[in-house]
């Protein structure tokens, strides 16, 4: 059984990955910029999830509230840092993006101290034996919902929604889908709120694994994120859906057999690489 037990929680992680990565996979596909100050929304996330479930003691709203603040943030950030920088190569938006992700680090640090906070009460830790002898928390039964009713309403709005056409179109050529009538800002805007409150949600949820927020916690899984868009194939959705829940299982797995020779990260970005070496252009190609 622990086998089984090991794919269940690489699973787990892997759709933690794929919240996080599906907001970079849009901000890519819409602006061809990576967009590292997506860490910066994780982690606003997660300190939201616990100041607001400390104070209230309702953990559904503090999910909810960090979806919409971290949402509305980052529709902010494409209004202040993006949008005056279309037309310009990437890079330059690229070293952007890089600046406000470690600035807000220091905010963090400043504001919230530096040791990080926690919850008083941890929610949602009870048990469920899902089979004989595996249980999961109810906080990861909660992730692997969360995850999936996430990707699939976003998967429903692209088929069958007028802005989720509209948002396919603008991937493939703004400037044909401008001139067919779609606001392209609306759209990016759009992209920009969906893709960021996914971003605040794995990090309440991490938040909600650990116990634990700290200025940094956005960084290692956003740098895997980057990762794991490339490795999916830059501006593919279902392939950065396929490179986490892969991401997630080699993790696990690893862990356990060959954790002596290299941390949980280690075997990540090792796998990645060598993923990439045998197929640069990625999993899938683009949308």
């Amino acid at each position: 059984m622990l086998y089984l037990d090991l794919l269940i929680q690489g699973l787990i992680q892997g759709a933690i990955y794929a919240l996080v990565a599906l907001g970079l996979t849009l901000v890519y596909g819409l602006l061809r910029i990576l967009h590292v100050a997506h860490a910066a929304l994780f982690t606003l996330g997660g300190y939201i999830g616990v100041i607001v479930t400390n104070d209230s003691g309702s953990f559904l709203l503090a999910l909810m509230l960090a979806m919409l603040l971290v949402g509305l943030v980052g529709m902010a950030s494409y209004r202040v840092i993006y949008r005056p920088l279309l037309g310009r190569t990437p890079l330059i938006a690229l070293i952007a993006s890089i600046g406000v992700f470690i600035a807000s680090e220091e905010m963090f640090r400043i504001v919230f101290g530096a040791y990080g906070l926690s919850y008083l009460t941890p929610p949602l830790q009870g048990q469920f034996e899902i089979l004989p002898s595996i249980y999961l928390s109810y906080a990861r039964i909660l992730v692997v919902i969360l995850a999936i009713g996430l990707l699939s309403l976003v998967g429903w709005l692209a088929v069958n929604t007028r802005l989720g056409i509209a948002a396919r179109a603008t991937v493939g050529d703004p400037k044909m889908a401008a001139s067919s009538g779609v606001n392209v800002e609306t759209i990016r805007y759009a992209s920009f709120f969906i893709g960021s409150a996914f971003a605040g949600a794995a990090g309440v949820l991490v938040s909600l694994l650990s116990n634990l927020v700290e200025p940094t916690m956005g960084a290692v899984p956003s740098y895997k994120a980057l990762a794991i868009i490339v490795l999916g194939g830059l501006g593919s959705v279902r392939g950065a859906l396929l490179a986490s829940l892969a991401l997630g299982v080699i993790e696990s797995y690893g862990t356990i057999y060959i954790g002596h020779l290299l941390d949980r990260d280690s075997i990540a970005f090792a796998f990645l690489i060598i993923v990439l070496m045998l197929r640069p252009q990625g999993l899938l190609r683009r949308d």
